[in-house]
């Protein structure tokens, strides 16, 4: 049986840690709920975006890049909307900086090791685009044995997603699109549900492509509107594409840091609540200890005052 100072060591250190734990779902609490309404605030423009953008694509017949002055990669929209046989895939992997989120970051990163084995097997090559200390760390670790590469790490943007931020990714990203270093980019990320539940996704941004044949289907007797494009559509895409990539990889981002949070809030409310258990079931070894203890000396003082009257 464990002594009175054993235990008693323990419980403090169990309280110590129940103090962290409660102050980190403290701060969860207070940073999950403004990241759920700026997800929540920014689905439907980004669904606008995207149904607009496809609706573009579609209207435009040949692109072409001939009156176009291209800076950087990301402004060769020609070369962003080329589809062709996906020999190297990029995949950019979503985590979080800090740990104590429960499963959060080690789901993505299943799901990332699932899908570069998936791609292994059809004999294609995975580039890896990592966002996150968590995702880097692991990673580094096990692109060794899935024979994959890891082209370019992000810290910050993580912790505060920014449309500046995420046009720098989507600047690398496009740099290695139209150099041919890699024919297809997803995002591996999580779409916040609610507080308590979230879902790893993959998300496809490169080849950019228009509508489906669904929605073309639905809409053959529907009147379209006639799109008009000033100073030309080459101009409107060269500007339209850009902004298209940097919000749909915003709002993976905003995605990410809100599933992040609430795991996190998650976690330290299911760890605070198993420091309870554990505190009382401490208590009670030590209670009893100190009762055995007491009793023990009673015994003691008893057969010793027997010892010296007999």
């Amino acid at each position: 049986m464990a002594n009175l100072k054993e235990i008693k060591n323990r419980i403090q250190s169990v309280q110590s840690t129940q103090k962290i734990t409660r102050a980190m779902k403290m701060v969860a609490a207070a940073k999950v709920k403004k990241a759920e309404n700026t997800v929540k605030m920014s689905r439907p423009f980004t669904k606008e975006l995207v149904f607009m953008f496809k609706k573009l694509l579609n209207s435009v017949g040949t692109y072409s890049s001939q009156t176009l002055k291209i800076k950087s990669s990301i402004d060769n929209y020609p070369e962003l909307l080329q589809v062709r046989e996906v020999k190297t895939v990029g995949l950019l992997v979503i985590t979080s900086n800090k740990g104590l989120a429960g499963a959060y970051n080690a789901n993505i990163i299943r799901k990332t090791i699932q899908t570069v084995k998936e791609y292994n097997e059809k004999g294609i090559k995975t580039i890896l685009f990592i966002a996150g200390q968590k995702g880097i760390s692991t990673l580094k670790k096990k692109c060794k044995d899935l024979n994959c590469e890891i082209a370019k790490t992000y810290l910050a943007v993580v912790n505060e997603p920014t449309a500046e931020g995420a046009k720098l990714i989507i600047e690398d990203i496009a740099e290695y699109f139209v150099s041919h270093k890699i024919d297809k980019i997803e995002i591996i990320t999580t779409r916040f549900k609610n507080m308590m539940s979230y879902f790893v996704e993959n998300w496809e941004i490169l080849p950019l492509k228009g509508l489906n044949d669904d929605y073309e289907r639905l809409h053959d007797n529907v009147l379209e509107p006639l799109m008009e494009f000033l100073p030309d559509m080459h101009h409107i895409l060269q500007k339209v594409v850009p902004m298209y990539m940097t919000n749909i990889l915003f709002q993976s981002l905003l995605e990410a840091q809100a599933s992040e949070l609430a795991s996190r809030m998650t976690a330290m409310s299911a760890a605070s609540n198993n420091a309870d258990k554990m505190l009382k079931e401490l208590s009670v070894q030590y209670n009893k200890t100190r009762q055995f203890n007491i009793t023990q000396e009673i015994i003691e003082v008893v057969s010793g005052a027997n010892a010296q009257i007999g």
